[in-house]
């Protein structure tokens, strides 16, 4: 199955757009209502979006920091949404892989690639195109929070 790709230059410096994905408040400020971020190999890398949800249901619960070159790139872990129970837990889980890049004293090229689809299956196609979907969005709400600052 074809990784997910997205590329976009985004108003910030890269140290302003690496904070963003690897502090608590970076994350806070425009993906997810709440997180739980440890910058080590395999700290955590949880982002909660429904906080009323069960324990294990809230977001990406499990996902850990997969590797990192401070400034220049993060790689996690990744798990299915909650509305795909079947290739949600256990060693189901994909992986991102973002890079940062300055381009400009005043803009960051950032550059995802979710990658490891696990097989054909139908429930494996939901969650890619979830996601397909999901990312833009969550790359639209970073600039959306850098064009206020």
């Amino acid at each position: 199955m074809e990784d997910i790709y997205i590329d976009r230059v985004f108003p910030c410096s890269k140290e302003e757009a690496w904070k963003y994905w690897t502090t608590h408040e970076g994350l806070k400020a425009f993906f997810g209502r709440d997180n739980k971020i440890e910058l080590k190999l395999y700290g955590a890398y949880e982002i909660y979006f429904d906080l009323e949800a069960p324990l294990g249901l809230r977001g990406s619960e499990s996902c850990k920091v997969l590797s990192y070159i401070p400034e220049q790139m993060l790689s996690f872990s990744w798990n299915a949404p909650p509305s795909i129970p079947s290739i949600r837990n256990g060693d189901k889980q994909t992986f991102v892989v973002l890079f940062f890049e300055q381009i400009s004293p005043e803009q960051c090229r950032i550059s995802l690639r979710h990658s490891a689809w696990m097989d054909e299956g139908e429930d494996w196609i939901k969650c890619r195109n979830y996601f397909s979907e999901a990312w833009p969005w969550v790359f639209e709400q970073l600039e959306i929070v850098l064009n206020k600052n």
